[in-house]
């Protein structure tokens, strides 16, 4: 985070301003985690500010602090167009396109408001008067730390930010297990554990909070999960039906593409969830299998490396055939 770029930011702040922060669609652990974060923040400096949801997040997450404040768009569409409008100052965090807001998209597009991004996914869209972007983070709540410490406020982080932040960094990195967990990672996780976050608490509220309806879910993924073993890849499905006998609330689904990556040797891990009329897909990988660009090819999708969404619009049997279809190109040019 250059020197030019905060500065920037702390001008604006000096302003008699109206704030919004926004997270992207379906918002996971780093999304709401960062937005808490940089709201407590700067409540802190007395900011008049507001965190805009595009719609509903995990019932694992609503245990954080100050997640009760969130306004969720699909709950308060007028309330939270009347927030947005009235917003003089937008930060956009854990996504850099406005079409990941969902809903939210046309209100964000005609904003006149200036836009501050705080992201860590590649190739970011340039809507933004200031970016802070940095593909090689570990998560966005990694990156809204080092804003508060860049802006000279690393000592206000209390009990609350750090807990935030903290959850953020977890989920993102897989409980630090991912690549991207490097040795400053671990030294902010560090730094936020001596600021007050229970680092046992937090896995505990996130992680053991599963529905038994939830795990009966699990056993289907697993049921339907299939093994390519000639390109080293796992995939499974999910229907609406099962998704429906199973009462699937939101996040129950979350991490279940991971369990397919750990077949031994595994190099490419996808689930099919069915939304409706079209497929939702999540991909993740191993080493330099970029499923960004699988993802953004293929799928109308994107996000990191090793981590990435994308959709099909057609049913689940035309889905997983073309993915059948395309996974060689893939598999060979990262061999």
């Amino acid at each position: 985070m250059n020197i030019y770029d905060i500065e920037n930011v702390k001008l604006l702040l000096k302003k008699q301003l109206k704030i919004s922060i926004i997270p992207h669609k379906s918002p996971d652990g780093d999304a709401i985690g960062s937005c808490l974060g940089l709201y407590l923040y700067l409540k802190q400096l007395h900011q008049d500010v507001t965190v805009v949801s595009p719609n509903d997040f995990p019932d694992y997450l609503k245990w954080l602090p100050s997640a009760d404040e969130i306004l969720i768009y699909d709950n308060a569409p007028e309330k939270a167009k009347k927030q947005i409008e009235n917003s003089t100052l937008i930060f956009t965090l854990d996504f850099n396109s406005l079409k990941r807001a969902d809903g939210l998209t046309p209100l964000l597009e005609s904003s006149v408001a200036t836009f501050v991004m705080i992201d860590h996914h590649q190739a970011p869209e340039a809507y933004a008067k200031v970016t802070f972007s940095n593909p090689n983070a570990s998560s966005t709540c990694a990156m809204v730390y080092s804003f508060i410490d860049a802006m000279g406020d690393k000592n206000q982080i209390d009990r609350e930010i750090a807990t935030c932040l903290y959850t953020g960094i977890m989920t993102d990195t897989g409980n630090f297990k991912y690549p991207t967990t490097t040795s400053n990672t671990l030294k902010i996780a560090a730094f936020l554990i001596e600021k007050g976050a229970k680092n046992s608490l937090i896995n505990s509220n996130v992680f053991d909070n599963n529905s038994f309806n939830k795990l009966q879910l699990l056993s289907v993924v697993l049921k339907n999960m299939m093994y390519l073993k000639e390109y080293d890849t796992a995939y499974t499905t999910l229907s609406s039906e099962e998704l429906q006998q199973y009462d699937c609330q939101k996040g129950d689904t979350d991490g279940f593409v991971n369990y397919g990556l750990t077949i031994k040797n595994t190099k490419l891990a996808v689930i099919f969830i069915q939304e409706g009329d079209f497929i939702k897909m999540s991909l993740r990988s191993k080493g330099n299998n970029d499923v960004n660009l699988f993802a953004r090819k293929y799928f109308n999708g994107g996000g990191h490396i090793n981590a990435a969404g994308g959709r099909f619009d057609g049913t689940m049997e035309e889905a997983v055939t073309y993915f059948k279809q395309v996974l060689p190109d893939f598999i060979h040019k990262n061999i």
